[in-house]
């Protein structure tokens, strides 16, 4: 048996277990925003908070499951670094919000679909695959600019295998 292979996807399997962003190794309260931007280039937002700091936003949609929320104080120094799809922000998520808190909260999103039937508009992102399909997507429904209601979808092959 060539046992190269499976020494190959071990191999890879592990690597990818132990990756750390490099945005997450920056020391809070220490880093400055230069070194941010030399760690991980420009943001794909960037948001002046009410205290006088600034939040960078990193998304990775449309096909990435995370979106790094990086919060600068005041100072310019490094306060802390956020995934702004994690579960527990997804459950910030209220009906009544508008689309720009909605927006600002979870960051850029991967797309967006009109459904007439239920005069809804639907936002989504890609999340971590938590179910049963190949992917997982967070979606959140307006009605006119306004959140109602937030629900989940699994992605399923085409096929319908998961060979």
């Amino acid at each position: 048996m060539n046992w190269k292979l499976p020494a190959l996807c071990l191999s890879l399997v592990l690597v990818a277990c132990a990756y750390r962003p490099p945005l997450l190794g920056l020391p809070i309260g220490r880093a400055t925003e230069t070194e941010v931007l030399a760690t991980v280039g420009a943001p794909t937002r960037r948001w002046q908070d009410a205290d006088g700091g600034t939040t960078l936003e990193y998304a990775t949609q449309p096909w990435g499951t995370v979106c790094w929320m990086v919060k600068l104080g005041a100072d310019g120094r490094l306060l802390g670094v956020s995934d702004a799809l994690s579960l527990g922000n997804r459950l910030t998520i209220e009906p009544g919000m508008n689309r720009a808190e909605v927006s600002r909260r979870l960051g850029v999103h991967r797309s967006v679909e009109y459904f007439v039937l239920s005069d809804e508009e639907v936002w989504d992102w890609n999340i971590e695959n938590t179910g049963p399909g190949i992917e997982t997507r967070f979606n959140v429904h307006f009605r006119d600019g306004i959140v109602r209601r937030t629900s989940q979808t699994y992605i399923y092959p085409y096929d319908g295998g998961f060979d």
